[in-house]
């Protein structure tokens, strides 16, 4: 089923498309007959690095039906139905029948740091979590803590994944029958059970249709979550890698499609109206000013990035402006900005005259106004719950209209083409 497909990969090719054009920092050939897959890993300094490994194969049936409890799904946050927020599926790996009470516990406090990071914490009520259950006959991950232990998981997570003590693997195509049994998925973490440091970002998944790539971390490692958090700012805000491999040399070729990175300085981008002019000179969260700093998407020269250090140059640190803007709109790409509340019908349902009906707005910036055949009830501004009656509707036996208009108005985002997806409403027709 369409709601069942993952829609959105954790890492982009976009994102990626510099690997293709120049050698990476360290590579090595995938298996022969097999697809090769780009990841991107992190070591322990937080300094991010690429390399390649082999593509994992679609299981040919269904993974382990004879574990009970295997696949079970748990909502975790719910905030609105399924097509109206952002489905975000935790699976967890290493996890044995009696520990998934445990993993339930690493979701949560997984997702309560990814969701403390601006823009996520300004926009949590957008988003809906989801656990499923993988269990796994041994507790733990290969790798961990030297390279000789090797354990038996339900996803095959491992360190010293291609000789490379911090990149954790897994065999993605189980990882992808596991995701597709949640509602659905927009956004993909594996949570390996190990407290060791260390995570993924995986692009070139070509198990199935509509499935992209998958992010990795340690359960239990208080900064594997910056890890995972990097990888939505490739897949949601379809942001570039903002640092650079020396041996990259000079960039020459056309202007780059991501966001954060140009060839332009400040002064032309301003001149042209380009990529985030509109933030040149204004203060950044990650610290320093918005300008044209030189380096980024893999080039040492060539290539500008809108801040010194970002979050997508460096773990620990805040998205940009720039950054946060991008974010936002990879929001608004899944959620909507208005959704009808619990017990009210969905958008082109019937209420009844003398029926509540009401709405849910993801954040306080949002604005709202109600209107009864196309006229507004300017009493009724704000507010998330209404009476046709009390708008006005009469009682006359013929059908009306009754429309809710929401708009997130945040100072986040300064483009008006994006300001206008950050718009929406519902309507009902309102009979006796």
């Amino acid at each position: 089923m369409q709601n069942r497909r993952i829609r959105a990969a954790v890492l982009t090719a976009a994102a990626l498309s510099a690997l293709v054009a120049a050698p990476a920092a360290a590579t090595t050939p995938a298996a022969p007959g097999r697809t090769a897959q780009h990841v991107e890993y992190f070591t322990e300094d937080g300094h991010p690095a690429h390399t390649t490994v082999a593509a994992s194969p679609t299981p040919a049936r269904p993974l382990r039906p004879a574990v009970r409890g295997d696949g079970a799904v748990t909502p975790v946050v719910t905030n609105g139905p399924v097509g109206t927020k952002l489905d975000v599926v935790f699976v967890g790996d290493g996890y044995t029948a009696g520990e998934q009470d445990a993993f339930h516990a690493a979701v949560r406090a997984k997702w309560a740091k990814i969701s403390a990071v601006e823009p996520y914490a300004s926009y949590r009520q957008l988003f809906n979590v989801w656990a499923v259950d993988a269990v796994s006959r041994e507790s733990g991950v290969s790798g961990d803590p030297a390279p000789d232990v090797v354990k038996d998981t339900a996803l095959r997570s491992r360190f010293f994944c291609d000789g490379i003590e911090r990149l954790l693997c897994v065999d993605t195509g189980r990882v992808e029958q596991y995701a597709a049994k949640a509602p659905a998925a927009d956004l993909v973490v594996v949570l390996s059970h190990s407290s060791k440091y260390g995570g993924a970002g995986y692009n070139d998944v070509v198990s199935g249709p509509g499935y992209d790539g998958v992010a990795t971390a340690s359960s239990d490692n208080a900064r594997s979550d910056q890890i995972a958090v990097h990888e939505t700012g490739h897949s949601l805000g379809k942001l570039a890698d903002e640092y650079q491999y020396d041996e990259y040399g000079t960039y020459t070729g056309a202007e780059p499609g991501e966001s954060n990175i140009s060839t332009l300085t400040a002064d032309p981008m301003g001149a042209q109206r380009a990529k985030w002019y509109r933030w040149l000179g204004r203060t950044s969260p990650d610290g320093g000013t918005v300008g044209t700093y030189e380096g980024g998407g893999y080039y040492p020269k060539g290539l500008y990035r809108p801040t010194d250090n970002s979050l997508m140059r460096s773990l620990g640190r805040e998205f940009n402006l720039p950054g946060r803007e991008a974010m936002i709109a990879g929001f608004y790409r899944h959620a909507r900005v208005l959704s009808p509340a619990p017990g009210t019908p969905d958008n082109g349902g019937t209420v009844r005259r003398g029926q509540g009906v009401g709405v849910r707005l993801p954040v306080p910036t949002a604005t709202l106004h109600w209107y009864v055949d196309g006229r507004e009830a300017r009493a009724a501004r704000g507010k998330t719950t209404v009476v046709p009656a009390r708008l006005g509707v009469p009682a006359d036996g013929r059908p009306h209209t009754l429309t809710a208009k929401g708009a997130d108005l945040t100072d986040a985002v300064l483009d008006p083409e994006l300001g206008k997806r950050l718009r929406g409403e519902l309507t009902w027709r309102v009979v006796r």
